[in-house]
């Protein structure tokens, strides 16, 4: 396996070989040196088309611990700005000597023509295409699903999770249900009918209209955020109409089992589709989603870039 750009694109093993990988490298961050030799003489580029705080900060920080050189590239004030197309920018990384490319692009697809292209030799990772995928995202949630509801070890078998907001506009959405599938979890996506995509019906998941409906039956509730610089239509009534159907709060979080933890893949609207005492409760995991998320992409390049890809 050469490059990362689709949750689909991974077996069970697969999957389960990148969170084991990050559980072993999250000990790194305990220590009083936070770095590995493994990627020293590697060159990593953060080729950013859209604006990203969490993501590319995460990315640059698993590469710098794992000893990589990293070129962050911002679309913004770059010729990209200036015409620039995708394939010249892609010739002038291949000619710096990139050995990974993570792309994070407006428009779905970008990073799979980068990757089925002659003009990156080294590996592509898809950090969000659109409104297509987001594979490090699933990885990572899956990951925090896993310390928390199976004592962090094997898959997710029989682990019920409920995705909850914008799934039409949501590219977490959708990585995280074809890879909790994969790794043997049961998933409920959450959204009014406007907000629920076309041919949703085939996806490996079961819908819901009612957030209310699933909570009593979920070990786990991930809220989206509500895209609305994606949105060109009045998909709802308001904000407030939009919240009080949809929104978790403290009263809704009682109704879920005792076990079960609340996730946001960020960045959140407090009020809107979370309220900011459920978004700060015990319950809350979304910091430390934050936190897996440098280990398992840091899993994630040194399983592509560390001389183990005869192993995945």
């Amino acid at each position: 396996m050469k490059h990362l750009l689709s949750a689909a694109d991974l077996s069970r093993d697969e999957a389960v070989l990148i969170i084991d990988t990050a559980a072993e490298l999250a000990a790194v961050t305990d220590r009083s040196v936070k770095k590995l030799p493994t990627l020293r003489g590697r060159t990593v580029v953060n080729l950013f088309f859209e604006d990203s705080t969490r993501t590319r900060i995460s990315f640059e920080l698993a590469a710098k611990r794992l000893s990589a050189d990293v070129i962050n590239f911002a679309a913004k004030g770059s010729s990209v700005s200036k015409g620039e197309s995708l394939k010249d920018t892609a010739l002038t990384l291949e000619a710096m000597g990139a050995d990974a490319v993570v792309i994070r692009h407006g428009s779905s697809g970008a990073p799979h023509r980068l990757a089925n292209s002659d003009w990156i030799q080294g590996s592509v990772i898809n950090a969000g295409d659109g409104t297509h995928e987001h594979p490090t995202q699933a990885l990572l949630d899956a990951f925090t699903l896993r310390r928390h509801l199976r004592s962090g070890a094997g898959d997710l078998s029989g682990v019920r999770v409920a995705i909850v907001g914008d799934i039409l506009h949501s590219r977490v959405a959708r990585s995280n249900v074809l890879l909790l599938k994969t790794l043997g979890a049961e998933v409920t996506v959450v959204a009014p009918p406007t907000l629920m995509p076309y041919g949703v019906e085939s996806w490996p998941c079961h819908t819901s209209y009612s957030i209310d409906d699933v909570l009593p039956d979920v070990d786990a509730i991930m809220m989206l955020r509500v895209q609305a610089e994606r949105m060109q239509a009045a998909y709802f009534p308001s904000s407030l109409e939009y919240s009080r159907m949809f929104g978790l709060d403290s009263a809704r979080v009682a109704r879920l089992p005792e076990h079960a933890i609340v996730m946001h893949p960020g960045p959140m609207n407090r009020g809107m589709e979370i309220s900011a005492d459920v978004a700060d409760s015990p319950r809350s995991v979304m910091v430390e989603q934050v936190t897996n998320g440098v280990s398992v992409r840091m899993a994630v390049m040194y399983l592509l870039l560390g001389g183990m890809q005869e192993e995945i």
